[in-house]
């Protein structure tokens, strides 16, 4: 399986081909493949998805994909890497949640978005820009960054009903798809509100997720949120203040004893 790499942390790319020319691959970093015009078939991950003029595709780095072509197509990336997705004030936009939240749903990697009419005008503009932005990316990278936002929320609204994937039913797709778009929200994922949002009782959404997760609700929660705080706090760019306010939690002593506590539990668990 071939796979490329990205060192800069962000890209754009275009070019219109007849014929695609790379093989089946992977790549360290993500991808927001729009549609100029054209049709054909995009493979990923083994699912084939008809394309046409306008569509949107989102990738990760664990996603295997490539396109067959019917039609001429206009092909144009936008390549990013976490590096830029974690830059110095990306919190302030909040477009880094859309975008995290894109990451987190991995059955829109290989199935599209449903992009109303109005929408879709509005995304064609928003590539033109982009595409305007790509001979000089570098000094362009924060009008960049606030088009990649625009383009994240509006990807966010046209998400695709949930369906049953291999290995994972609707259920829990669902449950995780809420966890993650609220985790920024601690009241909304609290066990009361989650049972009233999926209309059962505390005990049994708590023991329906550990058997079909492995883990308890708490505890995914928790490590979920903690994986994004650290992606903030790794880069240096983020302060606990910061943290503290994005995620909703008390204030900075907070982070430090959520950090502390998971890193504990991961010592005990080696340990063991």
């Amino acid at each position: 399986m071939k796979q490329y790499r990205q060192f800069a942390p962000v890209l754009i790319s275009e070019f219109e081909a007849e014929e695609w020319q790379h093989p089946v691959h992977r790549h360290n970093h993500y991808e927001i493949i729009y549609i100029g015009k054209g049709a054909g078939v995009h493979h990923v991950n083994d699912v084939a998805v008809p394309y046409g003029s306008g569509q949107v595709f989102f990738l990760g780095p664990d996603d295997e994909h490539y396109f067959t072509i019917t039609q001429r197509t206009h092909f144009l990336y936008v390549k990013f890497t976490d590096e830029y997705l974690h830059q110095q004030d990306a919190h302030f936009y909040r477009g880094i949640q859309q975008l995290e939240y894109l990451i987190r749903r991995r059955d829109l990697h290989f199935s599209g978005f449903n992009i109303s009419g109005n929408d879709q005008a509005t995304l064609n503009q928003l590539f033109r820009v982009i595409r305007s932005l790509k001979y000089d990316t570098l000094a362009n990278e924060p009008l960049l960054w606030m088009q990649l936002i625009s383009v994240a929320v509006i990807l966010q609204r046209s998400l695709p009903e949930i369906e049953e994937t291999a290995g994972q039913n609707k259920n829990m797709q669902a449950l995780f798809c809420y966890i993650h778009k609220y985790i920024y929200t601690p009241e909304k994922i609290r066990l009361q509100v989650l049972a009233t949002q999926f209309n059962t009782t505390e005990d049994y959404i708590g023991r329906y997720f550990r058997k079909h997760a492995g883990i308890t609700l708490r505890d995914y929660v928790q490590e979920y949120r903690v994986t994004l705080i650290r992606k903030r706090l790794e880069k240096g760019e983020y302060s606990l203040k910061q943290v503290a306010d994005e995620f909703g939690l008390t204030d900075e002593s907070h982070v430090s004893k959520l950090l502390k506590r998971t890193a504990n539990v991961k010592r005990k668990t080696v340990r063991s």
